[in-house]
């Protein structure tokens, strides 16, 4: 059975458009989902050589309501694409590696507390144990200790993706994420959404979940701080109950930093830089699943240069 890593959620979580062109996606298991205005598309090249495709309509609740609050909208986006990307991804595993690949619920919850568990003991635990370690030449003081513990945090990050990337199976989902970031880049500048088209642009992306990740270290050392000190028990449990407010911040400061190119590719330059751990150059048939992707998301029928043939009105086959 081939390895299917549930951090590909997070590339994809919250590259999703501002007000104006409101598209965004992640890669799967042999494909892409993407995130249109109205629809979710999802495109997987099967092993016979073919595109399968299909697209759903968006969840009502992740814009109703307290959740099209600043800060909260993030928590729904963050919701909505954690519920579909399991979803994608069992679905993609099931179509691109066979029905024995398929996977249930209960291989699903297994999956996301492990995920979770990894996450807690990667990215809190670890490095508030190394910043207690370095106190004897840090000093004592309450914020130098969460400015190490932060740095610790994003080295952890950094040290986490180049090592995944060596992975044979997870260079082919960083190739798609490549493809998704080209095509997402192609519409955005009113480009024709085809292989020789979308192979020109760059596979590096402002609203990618890598970026997300990286803004969401640098905002939770001034987030954690408001917690202060004290035992491991409840700098530990602090920084769960607080996660939530660090994601909702780090959401906004993406969209503001879209809105704001010039100064937001300031600020955003080292964030970016990390898409070149998280993406490889696609092929132009992984070009081709990115295309009718997105061209099921925005419920247009695939072109004729998107690649092989693919089922007509989005339908499953």
């Amino acid at each position: 059975m081939r390895w299917i890593d549930l951090t590909t959620f997070f590339w994809g979580l919250f590259s999703l458009g501002v007000e104006k062109i409101p598209v965004g996606g992640q890669a799967v298991i042999e494909g892409v989902l993407m995130r249109g205005p109205r629809r979710w598309g999802l495109a997987v090249r099967r092993p016979e050589g073919d595109i399968w495709h299909t697209s759903w309509g968006l969840a009502p609740w992740a814009a109703r309501g307290v959740w099209k609050w600043p800060v909260c909208r993030g928590l729904a986006v963050m919701g909505e694409m954690l519920s579909t990307g399991m979803k994608a991804l069992s679905r993609s595993a099931e179509i691109a590696l066979g029905e024995e690949e398929k996977l249930t619920g209960k291989d699903l919850a297994l999956s996301a507390l492990v995920a979770l568990g990894g996450v807690v003991g990667l990215f809190l635990l670890l490095p508030m144990w190394g910043a207690d370690l370095l106190t004897p030449w840090t000093g004592p003081s309450l914020v130098v200790r969460h400015v190490v513990e932060g740095v610790l945090r994003a080295l952890v990050f950094i040290g986490y993706l180049a090592v995944i990337g060596l992975w044979g199976d997870i260079r082919t989902v960083f190739a798609y994420h490549g493809a998704e970031h080209k095509t997402i880049n192609a519409y955005e500048n009113d480009a024709p959404l085809t292989p020789d088209s979308v192979e020109k642009f760059s596979r590096i992306h402002p609203r990618c979940g890598t970026s997300f990740l990286l803004v969401v270290v640098v905002v939770s050392i001034v987030v954690f701080a408001l917690a202060g000190n004290g035992p491991l028990w409840w700098r530990l449990s602090s920084r769960v109950v607080l996660l939530p407010l660090v994601i909702g911040l780090s959401y906004e400061f993406i969209r503001w930093s879209c809105r704001s190119p010039r100064v937001g590719s300031l600020v955003m330059g080292p964030a970016l830089s990390l898409q070149y751990l998280t993406t490889r150059e696609p092929n132009r048939d992984q070009l081709a699943v990115g295309i009718a992707s997105l061209q099921a998301a925005l419920e247009e029928p695939p072109s004729e240069d998107s690649g092989r043939e693919a089922p007509p009105g989005g339908e499953e086959r």
